[in-house]
């Protein structure tokens, strides 16, 4: 079997192409088709934990699920971890492979080439359809000859390309029609279909703007895609916990504020969609001692840098500031990187994220950091050893990090590690239970804890399941796009070739 394959690029970042991958992938997958998402590189701290323990991009694990499957490596052999404004941690086909400079990452394309088209051709050999995602836009033409993820891979696997454009930035036309012209001639050959994304209000009032895209295009309009709202799926990109910080709002009386720090290099910032979703829950990104207010909680997420994002919190003031709501009787919390934060110090002798050999940490729970080479990225099954009423309790999440910690008050054992029977202390907790941290990423996944955590806080609430409302946002964003798209014609693009 060699499958057909279906390529969604954009206009830009942003523009909507990993949720449409992911809708396509709904829509075919519930039509009976075995079909797979495919994105040869992505550049994102939002990662997921496959079955094998390797690392892929949180879209493409979101993909699969849309599509019925469990995530692959070969899904995303390519992962890029910024770790900095131009080094970034390159991790291939699931394992940490170099640390690199932007300058020199181009240097290893025919390596990571290799890989790419390897996988591509796995999942095409196992498969009816592959849908294929791009990064960024095709018309970066300073990095044409660079490309891995774009037009090079189109016209390897030689698969129609739909380009998706984001109408609610504004310019609409210079964004599809831009792209388009400057192409070169074999790849514009590819694009079969423009897709307007994120369009609100009246559709009629566009009608024209589709006739003018397909005259100066020569190319058809598939389909006008409403801006969806209420999805509780998560995002790929931090610009989402950017924007989410500008437009802080404070929580009404009512509602459990809960105040989630913006670190710079914030990872795994999808850990906390469960707590948005629920009714009653405010959530505020916070990047300045000035935002933060009085909330019920705060939360130190998960960043690819732990020291220097550490350091952030020192020079902003937040450093101070959680302490004392800390020492006040505030509850805060630190997942992963977060957690290694709270503690007593971290050390980094061997220099695996820093340059500096150590640092005093927050000082807030009895445990010591120590990073080490080697990366732990499990698919976990803990069980709650003491935290309230839920001790004996089975949860489920995922491990991503590189530091080994001693804690002196731990509150999880890890019992399976990717299948495996293990027997793993995890976390710490204050004497008084309102700061406590631990290493498992989608912890607030899990109902019963996610519940009877906002309890402490005071959330009165009615209890939901994420798991119910994950299922629902995927039947709906499917539903929505197979709506807007002309179907039939998307049908003969995929099939008949």
């Amino acid at each position: 079997m060699t499958a057909k394959t279906l390529m969604i690029q954009g206009s830009s970042s942003s523009a909507g192409k990993s949720l449409l991958v992911t809708a396509l992938c709904r829509i075919y997958a519930r039509r009976g088709i075995k079909v797979a998402p495919f994105k040869a590189q992505n550049m994102s701290n939002n990662a997921a934990v496959c079955a094998d323990g390797s690392e892929i991009g949180r879209a493409q694990a979101l993909q699969a699920v849309a599509a019925k499957l469990a995530p692959t490596v070969d899904m995303n052999p390519v992962l890029i971890k910024p770790e900095a404004d131009s080094r970034s941690q390159i991790v291939l086909m699931g394992r940490p492979w170099k640390t690199l400079e932007a300058k020199t990452y181009y240097e290893k394309k025919q390596v990571l080439w290799k890989h790419v088209t390897q996988s591509l051709d796995r999942l095409r050999a196992e498969h009816e359809l592959v849908i294929i995602e791009g990064a960024g836009s095709p018309a970066e033409l300073n990095l044409r000859y660079g490309d891995i993820v774009n037009m090079a891979v189109a016209q390897y696997a030689k698969s129609p390309v739909l380009l998706i454009g984001d109408i609610d930035r504004g310019g609409i036309f210079a964004q599809l029609l831009g792209t388009l012209w400057l192409l070169e001639p074999e790849e514009r050959a590819l694009i079969r279909g423009f897709v307007v994304n994120k369009f609100r209000g009246d559709l009629s009032l566009f009608e024209d703007g589709i006739q003018i895209i397909e005259q100066k295009g020569g190319i058809p309009v598939l389909g006008v895609v409403p801006y969806l709202k209420g999805l509780s799926l998560p995002d790929e990109d931090a610009v989402s916990v950017e924007a989410a910080s500008l437009a802080a709002q404070p929580a009404s009386p009512a509602q459990t504020d809960i105040a989630i720090l913006a670190l710079p290099r914030i990872a795994n910032f999808d850990d906390f969609d469960a707590l948005r979703a629920e009714p009653g829950v405010h959530i505020r990104h916070v990047d300045s001692a000035s935002q933060l207010g009085t909330p019920h909680a705060i939360i130190i997420p998960g960043t690819k840098s732990t020291m220097a994002d550490l350091n952030w919190l020192r020079q902003t003031g937040l450093a101070d500031a959680i302490i004392r709501f800390a020492k006040q009787g505030g509850a805060v919390v630190g997942i992963c990187g977060g957690y290694q934060m709270l503690g007593q110090s971290i050390h980094d002798p061997l220099h695996v994220e820093s340059h500096d050999d150590s640092m005093h940490g927050l000082e807030l729970l009895p445990l010591v950091t120590t990073f080490a080479e080697k990366k732990a990225t499990h698919q976990v099954d803990a069980r709650i050893l003491g935290f309230s009423t839920l001790a004996g309790e089975t949860i489920t999440g995922y491990e991503i990090h590189a530091g080994e910690t001693h804690s002196k008050t731990q509150w999880l054992e890890i019992f399976h590690r990717n299948g495996e029977q293990v027997s793993v202390k995890d976390g710490a907790v204050s004497p008084n239970g309102k700061v406590w941290g631990c290493y498992l990423h989608g912890l607030f996944q899990n109902d019963n804890f996610r519940h009877a955590w906002l309890k402490s806080l005071g959330w009165q609430g009615e209890a939901s399941s994420q798991s119910v409302r994950f299922e629902e946002s995927l039947e709906a964003l499917a539903d929505a796009v197979e709506g807007a798209l002309n179907m039939p014609l998307l049908e003969k693009i995929i099939w008949e070739r």
